[in-house]
């Protein structure tokens, strides 16, 4: 936490005065028996691609008293074909940008984008981050609040963007934290209403490959809106939280050409593009997982509903659900039974990231303890003992 300006002796520390007792982001880090809080794959990286980045990484290694290829050209390559593999987008690595997770890529557009006198525009609940990344460039932020189903109103929405006159748009889809994917046919109506106002669009497709079948993508329409950026990451389909890799999807190039004006020099090391290229290279076996967790996904959905919670319909790696009196007890008793979950945004709600079975399992029983007003001790009493 930032305090308050240090005294030591006559000098006081110069913090802007914005950032006075603001908290940094950040998530519990618990080593609990299922940590189901920050929609990571809970699936470590299979032997095969474990033994591949192995390799790529020892490849570059002997390298590294040489800067890295400073503009990624190989890395964005394969996202590129990768994108054409994936939905009926055709690219090319001139419309491909990387950088440290999905989170520097959104700053690289706030930089570029944003600024003092320009403002950018969102849904929410959504991303908590976007506030602070209007806050670090010193971009006016507005918040329009979603609909009871978590999908943006359009008929709120249009209006502000033609009175708001925003630099940037952004829209989460599938969106965090509600899981709920925005229609094709409202995207477009959004692109068209800010292409009109001189707006960029930015979708955020953080969990774009756990979308449900049918649900298209925001690629899709980059031919028909040159004001259309696209950000995915590889933190959460290709189990690389770790390695912090994310990219963007522009329609027109010239985006790219403007990102890497005001990223850092040599933002993105060899190591994290040879962890990065050898994930492409074997993304059949991760995607595999992904439609493990899909369906994982949906038998939970499934369970929730059947026992009386309310969800939001989710085309993400998580659900959020609601159906409780206190939803700050409920996470506290399932932490107590070694299940971490996240508290979102809005109120009365949890959200639980998909696991791995047992894990799911887990959280299965416990959800149950906690609001059902049982004791985990009395609970496995009665388990011992055959008693319902």
């Amino acid at each position: 936490m930032i305090g308050q300006p240090i005294d030591k002796g006559s000098f006081v520390l110069p913090i802007r005065p914005d950032l006075m007792g603001v908290r940094s982001y950040g998530a519990p880090q618990l080593d609990v028996a299922a940590r189901l809080n920050v929609n990571e794959n809970p699936f470590p990286l299979p032997d095969e691609l474990v033994d591949a980045i192995t390799d790529s990484v020892r490849a570059v290694v002997s390298g590294l008293n040489r800067y890295p290829d400073r503009d990624a050209t190989a890395l964005r390559k394969a996202l590129a074909d990768y994108v054409g593999t994936q939905t009926s987008a055709h690219v090319g690595v001139e419309q491909v940008w990387v950088a440290n997770g999905s989170n520097e890529v959104m700053h690289h557009l706030f930089l570029a984008f944003g600024g003092p006198g320009r403002s950018a525009l969102t849904f929410t609940p959504t991303y908590s981050m976007y506030p602070e990344y209007a806050r670090d460039t010193f971009t006016g932020f507005t918040a329009i609040p979603r609909n009871n189903a978590f999908s943006v109103d359009l008929a709120t929405a249009l209006p502000a963007i033609r009175e708001l006159r925003p630099s940037l748009v952004l829209v989460s889809s599938p969106n965090n934290p509600s899981g709920t994917a925005l229609p094709q046919e409202d995207l477009q109506a959004i692109a068209e209403v800010a292409l009109e106002q001189g707006a960029m669009v930015i979708v955020d497709e953080a969990y774009a490959e756990f979308r449900r079948r049918g649900t298209a993508s925001a690629l899709e329409l980059l031919g028909r809106y040159p004001n259309l950026v696209v950000t995915r990451t590889m933190s959460k389909a290709f189990g690389l939280a770790g390695a912090r890799l994310g990219y963007a999807v522009s329609a027109d190039p010239s985006v790219i050409d403007v990102l890497s004006v005001v990223r850092l020099p040599y933002h993105l090391s060899a190591v994290t593009q040879a962890v990065a290229h050898a994930a492409l290279e074997h993304s059949e076996i991760l995607l595999s997982q992904v439609a493990m967790l899909r369906d994982e996904r949906d038998q939970l959905l499934g369970w929730l509903v059947d026992h009386g919670f309310v969800v939001a319909q989710s085309d993400a790696n998580f659900i959020m659900f609601s159906g409780f009196d206190d939803r700050d007890n409920v996470w506290q008793a399932l932490l107590d039974q070694g299940v971490l979950i996240r508290v979102p945004e809005p109120a009365g709600w949890l959200r639980v990231s998909i696991g791995t079975p047992d894990e799911n399992d887990l959280f299965r029983r416990a959800l149950l303890v906690a609001t059902q007003g049982t004791s985990a001790t009395e609970q496995n009493t009665a388990n011992q003992e055959g008693t319902p």
